[in-house]
């Protein structure tokens, strides 16, 4: 070579290093990348690879916008990411016989046979593609290009990111000693474990209404929340099938009666009249039996409250009209001075949960307003419970004399046991990992 074309490639270096120095941001850089540099090597087609939070191609030869979906895009970008993954020097020349079947198959739709990958310090990666092969001295001066690239390209990367300020912070050191022990300190400090759960404020032994018989309820008697006297009726089943039933039998028990006052009379005058009565007696027997149960169960239509409370219940529409079955609740009858909490404890927080242990009800109606109450049981069993969710349902006993109204909703926290700091912020973290690891 001449010191003629020597001295030329050197200005032309000294002039792409100026041109990238200069570049007002990232993608004017790129594009002197891409395109200039066949000022110092020729090649056909170039391509820009950006490393960083977000790995892509950057820069295409001959082109001002990309488009990440094109199939020629795509392609690149898994050939630079396969690349960047093997081991190597940061100058190498790719051939397609070397590649993974899926990118060495489309090689020759897309680059020509030699191809020169340059790393661009930890910045990304330059590829420049020709049909002629690489010389020596080419790829020497490639190689003082990639540096001075990669050196650009660095201007424009974040400067610190939340990996280098952390290390920053535990590197070992008088003020990272001093934050150690603050912290261990604090990890000791013991706290009272609590978690949260969906409460409610429900009745102390509640009397269950049911339906007596299977049929349709024609009527609701009272209101949700109404407060009722004993004896006062609540609702009735539909009676037209009964009330059918009940005519037909107490027909059927005259008819029998006639025939056995018939059969009474001839069995004065008649021995054989005798052998008549006694099975018309057994038939009018027969038939008053049905009929005194027909009027028992038509009776039994009408449901009156047993005794003194009040009605709680969804809502008149929802249970009118309604096809129920025999022994399905309908309402509940509640003494409103005897309530008691009623918490669910979700299943994927649970914790040891004793007799006796404290719980507050914070209500939704009440932000300002709390209720402290006794632990009496805990299923042993997780149930589902509104939302789809497994939990645990815990019955407590309101401890202070202002007990919240029946049917008041609210959070309700439970305590449990006292635990260092580090346990109570690592709980549910170590359940999750002890979960996905299998321990």
């Amino acid at each position: 070579m001449s010191a003629a074309d020597a001295s030329r490639d050197l200005a032309a270096l000294v002039a792409l290093m100026h041109r990238a120095r200069a570049a007002g941001d990232a993608a004017e850089l790129g594009f002197v990348i891409v395109n200039e540099s066949q000022q110092l090597l020729a090649y056909r087609q170039a391509a820009l690879w950006r490393e960083g939070l977000q790995r892509h191609v950057g820069a295409l030869s001959g082109l001002s916008e990309l488009e990440p979906t094109a199939p020629y895009v795509q392609w690149l970008a898994a050939l630079f990411r396969h690349v960047a993954a093997q081991p190597g020097p940061d100058c190498r020349l790719l051939k397609a016989e070397a590649l993974p079947p899926a990118l060495g198959a489309e090689w020759a739709s897309w680059l020509p046979a030699e191809v020169l990958w340059l790393r661009l310090g930890g910045q990304g990666a330059l590829l420049l593609a020709r049909a002629e092969a690489w010389s020596p001295y080419e790829l020497k001066l490639a190689q003082e290009l990639a540096h001075c690239y990669g050196h650009a390209l660095a201007l424009f990367a974040p400067r610190r990111n939340l990996r280098e300020l952390a290390w920053d912070w535990l590197k070992p050191g008088p003020r990272q000693r001093k934050l150690l022990v603050v912290l261990l300190l604090a990890a000791c400090v013991p706290v009272r474990l609590s978690v949260l759960a969906r409460g409610e404020v429900v009745a102390r032994d509640p009397f269950l209404l049911r339906a007596p018989l299977s049929g349709v309820i024609a009527s609701i008697a009272v209101q949700p929340n109404q407060r009722v006297a004993k004896g006062a009726p609540l609702f009735a089943l539909d009676a037209t099938a009964l009330s059918g039933q009940y005519a037909l039998a107490s027909r059927e028990r005259e008819a029998a009666q006639e025939s056995y006052r018939v059969s009474a009379q001839l069995a004065v005058t008649d021995d054989k009249g005798k052998l008549a009565m006694a099975q018309e007696r057994a038939r009018l027997e027969e038939k008053s039996i049905a009929a005194d149960y027909s009027g028992r169960e038509l009776q039994r239509l009408q449901v009156r409250a047993p005794q003194a409370g009040v009605v709680v219940f969804s809502d008149r529409s929802d249970w009118q009209g309604k096809a129920v079955v025999v022994g399905e609740k309908v309402m509940t009858l509640a003494d409103p001075a005897q309530v008691e909490l009623a918490a669910w404890l979700p299943a994927a927080e649970a914790m040891e949960v004793a007799p006796g242990a404290r719980i507050v009800l914070y209500p939704n109606g009440a932000p300002a307003a709390s209720h402290e109450a006794e632990v009496l049981r805990v299923a042993y069993k997780a149930e589902a419970a509104e939302g789809g969710l497994l939990a645990y349902r815990i019955q407590a006993r309101f401890v202070d004399r202002s007990a919240p109204r029946l049917g008041q909703m609210g959070t309700a926290k439970v305590y449990g046991d006292w635990v260092p700091l580090a346990y109570y912020v690592l709980r549910r973290p170590l359940t999750a990992a002890r979960q996905w690891l299998g321990w």
